[in-house]
């Protein structure tokens, strides 16, 4: 049984899974983390979060170490996969300050047990503290190694409740080809989940995709680089790419 989520006079969604890759925090960079990227993307939550809207984050870490590529040259891929862990670790910290800058009540919660630096993750612990307003970082992935921080927030957001996933991404959604690379390449305003696996499109990848068909949960792929997107999602604004059985 899903547990419940509170509900709200405003229109939109009240329980959400925001998934953000580790390169939304690079910027421009090739590696680590712009601190004034963090700070643009920890004001548009802030926004969020005045709304009363209940928010969870899962962010990858693929801008600091990525275990499948360390993988393929040779490194043991349970080991190259615990540290890309560590590293989702850190960009959740680093969003944490950020929101606690702008006066954002947060808690980061980590599947791999580190307890100076974040609490155990425990579901029910989770969903108390969006009850309360807190927004929830997912850190650590799932605390196994072969699944990608798509498949954390897939299991988290069906796990907690959440409503929808929003999938934050450098693109203004799902595209037939790589649209940098094929100019004629056409967005797709709606796809279903099966739609996706069919054709390969790399929206989330296969396990992910699967869970949130079972579980019914929708996914908007749109562009974080627009400030306001965040909220315009969340409140049913028509943006991005939808995914849902249709």
């Amino acid at each position: 049984m899903k547990p419940k989520t509170k509900k709200k006079k405003t229109k939109g969604y009240n329980r959400v899974v925001l998934k953000l890759s580790g390169e939304a925090l690079q910027g421009s960079q090739q590696y680590g983390i712009d601190p004034q990227i963090v700070d643009s993307i920890a004001d548009q939550i802030k926004e969020v979060s005045l709304l009363g809207i209940q928010l969870a984050i899962v962010i990858g870490g693929g801008n600091i170490f990525r275990g499948v590529k360390a993988a393929s040259k040779g490194m043991d891929r349970s080991t190259a996969d615990y540290m890309g862990m560590l590293a989702t670790v850190i960009n959740s910290m680093a969003l944490q300050d950020a929101l606690e800058k702008h006066d954002v009540d947060s808690r980061v919660l980590s599947a791999i047990e580190m307890k100076e630096l974040a609490e155990p993750y425990i579901r029910r612990r989770a969903m108390r503290h969006l009850e309360k307003g807190r927004v929830v970082i997912f850190a650590g992935g799932t605390g196994n190694p072969y699944f990608t921080t798509d498949t954390t927030a897939a299991l988290r957001a069906s796990e907690i409740g959440s409503e929808i996933i929003l999938k934050a991404t450098k693109v203004d959604g799902v595209y037939t080809d790589d649209p940098v690379v094929n100019k004629k390449a056409k967005k797709y305003d709606s796809l279903s989940y099966m739609e996706v696996l069919n054709q390969g499109l790399k929206v989330m990848d296969a396990t992910a995709i699967s869970l949130c068909m079972d579980n019914q949960i929708p996914i908007i792929v749109f562009d974080l680089n627009k400030k306001g997107n965040i909220k315009k999602a969340i409140l049913g604004t028509k943006i991005g790419t939808k995914v849902d059985s249709k």
